[in-house]
């Protein structure tokens, strides 16, 4: 049976993205893990139930998701899982290198620029920044550390439109004014501060004591204390 998989140009795509809630954004990360994983084990196809049973939401809320993106099942066969995962990953652009920049060579700086998966979803860092003299120069899993002066350069030269923002929350704001500045488009913000930014320009906070603080939450619903 021929499976039907509706596309979409760019266009297109970017036309129904700007209508996409950022709840079901947030759910296409892990339905790219999930599907990463049903290709590991070698499984061809995946009805509905079963993938929206491994990600604990309903069928239903799996199928209106896709539907916003085209669908890509076919009623009675459900889905091709590589091309699904293909799919997913188109609209996730990250079908392709995506060239990021860390600010900030402290621990969790070097924790970003150390960690291997991000090659693995076509991220690829192409420098790392510090403002301090005495880590300027130093070498972070191949990455020299450059000067904050040479931010510039590199953004234009590697054609950079994602930043890893890894500095106190008293210097982020005016980095990230000058990243802007100079061309990048999104910002994954470590500081535990909402920046200020232009409608066209993205920001994923990664508030890490906020997540914490959930965590808490869940444990005292579950009466752990």
């Amino acid at each position: 049976m021929r499976i039907v998989i509706q596309l979409f140009n760019r266009r297109e795509m970017k036309m129904r993205k700007q209508d996409v809630s950022p709840a079901v954004i947030k759910r296409l990360p892990r339905y790219y893990r999930y599907l990463e994983n049903l290709m590991e084990e070698g499984t061809e196809r995946v009805s509905s139930e079963q993938l929206s049973g491994i990600m604990k939401i309903t069928a239903s809320q799996m199928r209106q998701d896709l539907n916003q993106f085209g669908g890509f099942g076919h009623q009675g066969y459900g889905y091709n899982v590589t091309r699904l995962h293909d799919e997913i990953g188109k609209i996730l652009n990250i079908n392709r290198v995506n060239n990021l920049i860390i600010i900030g060579a402290g621990n969790f700086g070097k924790c970003l620029a150390t960690y291997s998966g991000f090659q693995n979803y076509g991220f690829h860092i192409s420098a790392i920044f510090d403002k301090d003299p005495d880590v300027v120069g130093t070498d972070i899993n191949g990455l020299t550390v450059l000067p904050m002066e040479k931010m510039e350069e590199v953004v234009r030269e590697h054609n950079i439109h994602i930043a890893a923002l890894c500095i106190p929350k008293s210097d982020v704001q005016e980095v990230a004014d000058k990243l802007i500045e100079i061309g990048v488009k999104g910002l994954w913000n470590f500081a535990a501060v909402d920046l200020n930014v232009p409608d066209d320009v993205v920001v994923e906070n990664t508030f890490l004591s906020e997540s914490l603080m959930c965590l808490c939450y869940g444990i005292g619903e579950n009466g752990e204390h």
